[in-house]
């Protein structure tokens, strides 16, 4: 392609990489935007909540403050969109696309411009989900593609032959293997063991540990993105829980260790069923180019924990944990928008 069709191709238009998560939503855009949201929409309860909080929608972290007045949405689960037994659950498809909606508006295009975006989504997500995904992106975009997470952040750090992709989200962890072209299914396998899989073990720690201790769900994901570790040797993480409404400190540093360690076996198992069923001459290539990204690529020791077990079951490995968490699949998106013909793209207007 010519300097001249360069121009012609992106003259009018907005490219966005967007990386749709359970727990974060963050976009990437060609004018230089990069923004992030905690994956939440509410919707006022009552016209007393309409009226106390002015608004017809809030997203993020509003959202999830002024909880008590809304009908709080987490429109995706284990990464893909709620199901209920006749299809899309209507509700959390109206918060996807409003969520779709938000994160566009923060890339803040202009109303001249067409906008394509390309959208991260699990690993083996089903032809039904990327359907209702194309669905909740109908309203804002002009024309989109889908690709896997851990693809997208692959191809944008040009990892593109003999690499492992581990992608720690919320509400799923995606394994995919790159060998020069673009992954099919059998080289991706996604786990269920994520970011949300850790806080309901966490509970489960701090339970069995302190039973009257008293928590949400969402102060155990404060405490875990702030102390998150599966090292031996840290610091105690004390942390303030109330007991009968009086707050009282706890020493859960033993169950934030054991939380965080059971995500390990069955990452390393997944990466072993996709290393054993590549080309023996280039398993050993493989195992070593392991690339941890994501969210729950922060948790502290995490990379040699995977390293450490893959020694241990697979006789080796390396694992490289990526730079840029929040926005790696993001990133990786928009290069994917910039560098693919036009054939791939599905209009949606």
């Amino acid at each position: 392609m010519t300097e001249k069709d360069e121009l012609q191709k992106d003259h009018g238009v907005l490219y966005l990489g967007i990386d749709l998560g359970t727990s974060r939503t963050s976009v990437s855009a060609s004018n230089g935007v990069r923004e992030t949201i905690e994956s939440f929409v509410g919707y006022p309860k009552d016209p007393v909540a309409r009226k106390l909080l002015k608004k017809d929608v809030l997203f993020g972290a509003e959202a999830r403050e002024k909880r008590l007045s809304l009908n709080l949405h987490r429109p995706l689960e284990h990464g893909v969109l709620k199901f209920n037994k006749d299809g899309e659950d209507s509700e959390s498809l109206r918060a996807a696309q409003d969520l779709v909606k938000e994160i566009v508006r923060l890339a803040r295009p202009r109303k001249d411009e067409l906008v394509y975006a390309v959208v991260g989504v699990p690993a083996q997500a089903s032809i039904n989900n990327k359907d209702a995904i194309l669905q909740a992106a109908r309203e804002s975009v002009d024309s989109v593609m889908l690709c896997s997470e851990p693809f997208s952040v692959a191809y944008g750090l040009d990892m593109l032959e003999d690499v492992l992709v581990i992608d720690i989200g919320a509400g799923t962890v995606d394994l995919c293997r790159m060998h020069g072209t673009m992954p099919e299914d059998a080289d991706q396998i996604t786990l269920t063991s994520g970011g949300d899989f850790v806080d309901d073990e966490l509970a489960k720690e701090i339970s069995k540990a302190y039973p009257e201790a008293q928590y949400t769900k969402q102060m155990l994901k404060a405490i875990k993105e702030r102390h998150s570790t599966v090292e031996d040797n840290v610091e105690r993480i004390m942390v303030d829980l109330p007991v009968k409404g009086k707050p009282t400190q706890h020493d859960i540093t033993e169950c934030m260790q054991n939380a965080c360690r059971r995500m390990v076996p069955p990452i390393v198992e997944g990466l072993g069923q996709l290393i054993a069923t590549f080309d023996p001459e280039f398993q050993d290539r493989l195992k070593n180019r392991v690339l941890l990204a994501g969210g729950g690529s922060q948790i502290r020791g995490l990379d040699s924990a995977i390293q450490a077990y893959m020694q241990e079951t697979l006789g080796g490995g390396k694992v490289i944990r990526t730079e840029e968490p929040m926005y790696g699949g993001s990133n990786g998106a928009l290069k994917i928008a910039h560098d693919m013909p036009e054939e791939y793209w599905e209009k949606l207007k």
